[in-house]
């Protein structure tokens, strides 16, 4: 049976609290759990103790492979009872598929303008050479 640290939703409409629940996988976010363990209400401020949380029975279902959510880690970490690796999501602030190719597009007539103004540079200077010589014959 997998095991899971997760987050039960509770609370009326638009006024959401948080049980934190050792669940089985299977079972549905707000359904059957195993034990509860701890709180969150995010709706007190950030001074207040919002998370609330029974360190020694998270240790113990931790030490029997639960896992917990990636937000349940969060608090996990900042109470210091596990440790969560930094992520960096590099490909989140990359632009969309279409926006990557407009920018190419635009790149391309970019350089291909600057290859037509240095051209037509260099070409009346060729121009002007053989008239010049021309006339001095």
């Amino acid at each position: 049976m997998s095991l899971k640290i997760r987050l039960a939703r509770a609370g009326s409409k638009k006024r959401p609290y948080y049980h934190v629940v050792v669940a089985d996988v299977r079972s549905p976010r707000d359904g059957r759990f195993i034990e509860q363990i701890g709180s969150w209400n995010p709706l007190l401020p950030k001074g207040e103790e919002r998370v609330k949380l029974d360190a020694d029975r998270i240790k113990h279902w931790l030490s029997h492979g639960a896992q917990p959510t990636d937000r349940v880690l969060r608090f996990l970490d900042e109470a210091g009872i596990a440790k969560r690796e930094a992520r960096s999501n590099m490909k989140k602030a990359e632009p969309g598929k279409k926006a990557q190719e407009r920018a190419a597009t635009i790149k391309k007539a970019q350089e291909d303008a600057a290859a037509a103004i240095a051209a037509a540079s260099a070409a009346p200077v060729e121009a002007e050479a053989p008239a010049e010589e021309a006339a001095a014959s």
